[in-house]
């Protein structure tokens, strides 16, 4: 009961308390559309040792032993004498502002057209990126180059690293969720050649012969705009390793003079040895058994890095054929990789409504990311 009060009858009434009010959830984000970019330049791991004239055995093992068949490169041009030498750091930083703008905006016009949509129905933009450092960032940058309203909201997630695509993601769909009909969209663009250092030495090897420049993107909208076929963004979960959380970095080399990457030799088995314990963690959320999930997108981290993440969460090479088959044809494209195996998972056309899906993204901290889709 409440207490109310009559003018004409001072005296304290009871009246019937007003029935609870229903408290309704926003309606999860939908994956609308989605959208990738590469250079124009590819090259396969046995021209890349060709044109850097590299001849050191164990590192040409290196290089022919990754599972890579082929990856875009935007590389040094030649000097006189028909060699190509380091870049100096501010030639890298500008390269990766020309490369990570053009290859975001081609991806985002490509995700576009799959969610049909426009430009103009852009209002929250978040852009990712790992190998350059930019002030006015890579979001202010696309906003301008694009014509994108400028009143649009928009974050930068810069630094993360490899898994920073479902960082990002998580809070793009939250913003949707949050702006039922208005349109969200996510852009990773990774100009992994704006952040090679050519040396001689097995720590450059192993960067050198991973990563490759790509660029994709996401749309995401909740609400009545949301996309009738695109999976709902259900739920994440995420892990860091401080154990390791020097064991990937990107910091400064002194000898150098550059940032330069750090891949500890022991990645794989890190990463591996916990994968089930954030996986079952993203699944008992939703009340789902490992079982119950049919497509798993993973991050195309490298070879040893996918061979123990299927190991130990006992999936089937034909789990990971999307991430293996990106890994082959792109290499390592950071924090976009996950988004080219899931448009490959769309093509294929078998995926049926009411499906589950698991995201996953390794990365620096060390870190692992996961996110519960559902058709």
């Amino acid at each position: 009961m409440t207490i109310g009060f009559d003018i004409d009858h001072p005296e304290v009434l009871d009246l019937p308390a007003p029935p609870p009010r229903a408290v309704v959830a926003p309606e999860p984000a939908r994956i609308a559309g989605v959208g990738t970019a590469v250079t124009p330049e590819s090259y396969t791991q046995q021209e890349v040792l060709d044109l850097f004239a590299i001849s050191d055995p164990k590192i040409r093992s290196v290089f022919l032993n990754s599972a890579i068949s082929r990856r875009h490169l935007t590389l040094p041009p030649p000097d006189s004498g028909g060699n190509r030498a380091s870049e100096p750091q501010g030639d890298l930083l500008a390269k990766h502002a020309r490369i990570a703008v053009d290859m975001g905006l081609r991806a985002l016009r490509s995700c576009l057209d799959d969610a049909g949509a426009g430009l103009a129905d852009i209002d929250y933009l978040c852009c990712v990126t790992s190998t350059g450092f930019l002030t006015p960032g890579l979001s202010a940058l696309i906003i301008r180059e694009a014509g994108i309203d400028p009143s649009c909201h928009r974050a930068d997630v810069v630094g993360m690293g490899c898994n920073a695509g479902l960082n990002a993601l998580n809070a793009t769909a939250a913003w949707a969720r949050s702006n039922p009909g208005r349109l969200a969209v996510m852009i990773c663009s990774e100009a992994c050649s704006a952040a090679y250092t050519f040396d001689s030495t097995m720590r450059t090897a192993v960067v050198n012969s991973l990563f490759g420049d790509g660029a994709a993107a996401v749309a995401l909208v909740a609400g009545d705009g949301e996309a009738a076929d695109g999976p709902r963004v259900l739920s994440f979960a995420s892990h860091i390793i401080t154990d390791a959380i020097g064991a990937m970095r990107y910091d400064w080399d002194g000898d150098q003079n550059r940032f330069s990457f750090y891949l500890d030799p022991g990645i794989p088995y890190v990463v591996g040895a916990h994968a089930e314990q954030v996986v079952d963690r993203l699944l008992s959320g939703a009340g789902l058994p490992r079982s119950a999930v049919n497509h798993w997108v993973v991050h195309s981290g490298g070879k040893k890095v996918i061979d123990a993440v299927r190991v130990n969460l006992g999936l089937t090479r034909h789990d990971m054929r999307h991430t293996t088959g990106v890994l082959s044809d792109y290499g390592n494209l950071s924090s976009g990789s996950f988004l080219f195996s899931y448009e490959r998972l769309l093509g294929e056309g078998v995926v049926e409504p009411g499906d589950y899906g698991v995201l996953m993204t390794m990365g620096p901290g060390s870190t692992i990311e996961t996110a519960l889709v559902q058709w």
